[in-house]
């Protein structure tokens, strides 16, 4: 599965979390840039991924997330 792909399907989840069909996320995108991602919508958003991708993220992984391109990057070398 390449990067275009991921990073596809992870809008797409994004778009289910919050709601918004029309939401458009970039690599730089981060929890300041949506009004809606709060601590409740980033633990449905990470177990969303989680189930989608079959991969697990560890707390210390959780918490190095600095914004969606370094959470794909992570994803691209668990998969």
């Amino acid at each position: 599965m390449n990067r275009e792909i991921i990073f596809h399907n992870v809008q797409n989840i994004f778009r289910d979390v919050f709601d918004e069909n029309t939401l458009n996320i970039s690599d730089k995108t981060n929890s300041v840039d949506i009004e809606e991602w709060d601590s409740l919508n980033h633990i449905n958003l990470v177990s969303a991924i989680e189930k989608e991708f079959n991969i697990k993220f560890s707390i210390i992984e959780l918490i190095s997330f600095k914004d969606v391109g370094s959470m794909i990057n992570l994803m691209i070398s668990k998969l």
